[in-house]
């Protein structure tokens, strides 16, 4: 470790972490424990714990420590389209979709915004969580125009609301917008979801379009901040 002391520190704890060595919400060792285990400064072992935290292998709490996250996440695409069926299952974790509420009700002004429909257009509500592993980690509230999709069953949103769209009534889902952003979580968030801890959620609206430029579906997808990461890929272009 002779030069970037710091980077080789960082990558020997993230390897012991992944191979959970140090388990999920446990406390890494101390800064001076470390500094003694490596032999080198306080503040070398400081700038590893920071490379650990701005990667999300910790939560740097005061007075505590640093705790160990689950990096065990998934990777949700933020320009793709993909549904949560197609992620949970390239996972290969054990997953499970529970339907709360599946209803037809008249849209309200907020919902006939997003939607761009007239205020009190029927649609369909549809509030599901998403269980991973044994614990509930999405929430996401559907409002989809039910002019566009007639029936829905609790099957269908259970299983694959996506591939019903696409292989039962054939129409063809073409490109999303999507916003995201931190918010505090909500009473239906604590009831809904394994908050254990956490006070926050992200929150990802996204509004989905067919192939005719159909506006058909606006969701809130919920996340509990631990378990996911949204990744994309740029490619900057070249300036003439």
């Amino acid at each position: 470790m002779k030069e970037n002391k710091f980077v080789a520190i960082y990558q020997d704890l993230a390897d012991k972490i992944q191979s959970h060595q140090y388990p999920v919400g446990s406390l890494l060792p101390s800064e001076k424990e470390l500094s003694g285990t490596y032999h080198v400064s306080r503040e070398t072992i400081r700038k590893a714990l920071n490379l650990l935290s701005q990667n999300g292998y910790i939560q740097k709490v005061r007075g505590k420590g640093s705790i160990i996250l689950d990096v065990s996440r998934f990777d949700f695409p933020v320009s793709g389209l993909v549904s949560f069926k197609e992620i949970a299952e390239a996972s290969g974790k054990k997953w499970r979709t529970n339907v709360h509420e599946l209803v037809l009700t008249e849209a309200d002004s907020h919902i006939a915004k997003q939607l761009r429909i007239p205020v009190g257009t029927v649609v369909w509500k549809i509030i599901r969580s998403r269980e991973v592993d044994g614990e509930r980690i999405i929430l996401d509230k559907d409002f989809i125009r039910q002019d566009l999709i007639p029936n829905l069953t609790k099957e269908i949103c259970e299983h694959s609301l996506y591939q019903y769209i696409e292989q039962e009534l054939h129409l063809i889902i073409s490109y999303s917008r999507k916003e995201m952003f931190v918010s505090q979580a909500t009473d239906e968030d604590k009831l809904y979801l394994s908050m254990n801890d956490f006070h926050h959620v992200v929150v990802v609206n996204n509004h989905v379009f067919l192939e005719d430029t159909s506006l058909f579906q606006y969701t809130e997808s919920r996340h509990r901040l631990d378990k996911f990461r949204f990744v994309d890929f740029a490619r900057r272009q070249s300036v003439k």
